[in-house]
This record gives structure tokens, sequence and C-alpha cells, in this order.
């Protein structure tokens, strides 16, 4: 089962989602969901690896089938401005995108 119904409440609620990914805790920021090659996948800010903030934020993909120990967490988000909701690769493949 993948773990979309969290991450579909943290883009609609802007509500950040814990996880494990490649066996490290991570906190997210989820922006947007969306397909590509028939899998789902989330464009995150990564607010804590292990604990800790990162060194610079950025705003990273992941592939929905590679975050195992989903949480929606009760921390709101403020939307990035690394995020371009307009892009293309997002084009035809959004399911879900946080509002401006």
């Amino acid at each position: 089962m993948l773990p979309s119904k969290e991450f579909f409440e943290g883009v609609a609620l802007r509500k950040c989602v814990t996880a494990t990914y490649n066996r490290m805790q991570v906190m997210l920021a989820p922006h947007i969901l969306y397909t590509r090659h028939d899998e789902m996948h989330v464009d995150a800010v990564t607010i804590e690896r292990e604990g800790q903030p990162p060194r610079e934020p950025k705003l990273g993909t992941f592939k929905l089938s590679g975050l195992k120990d989903v949480v929606v967490e009760d921390r709101q988000f403020e939307l990035s401005e690394l995020f371009d909701a307009t892009a293309e690769k997002y084009e035809g493949t959004t399911l879900l995108v946080v509002e401006a």
C-alpha cells in the first residue's frame, strides 16, 4: 500500500509529513503529487533529515514507493519559493498541488 493518502493530506492542508527514506528519518513539506512513468511522486522541501535541518533548502523528488512509515504531522509549512507549479514536468501529470 502506497502512502498516498498521507501525502494527499499533507499537500491539501499544507502539513509536514515524516517518513523513512533510504533508512533515514525525514520531515518533508510536500508541494505537489504527480505521476511519472506510471508511478506516483512527490516534490517536497526537506525540513529535517535525522532530526537536523539541511544545510540549504532544496526541492527534492521522492518516489512514493520509496517512502515508508509515513505520518502526517501537526506542523504547517510555508510555500517554498523553490517550487514552480507551472514547471513543464508537471504538465498533464499533476494529481494535487498546494494552493498558492
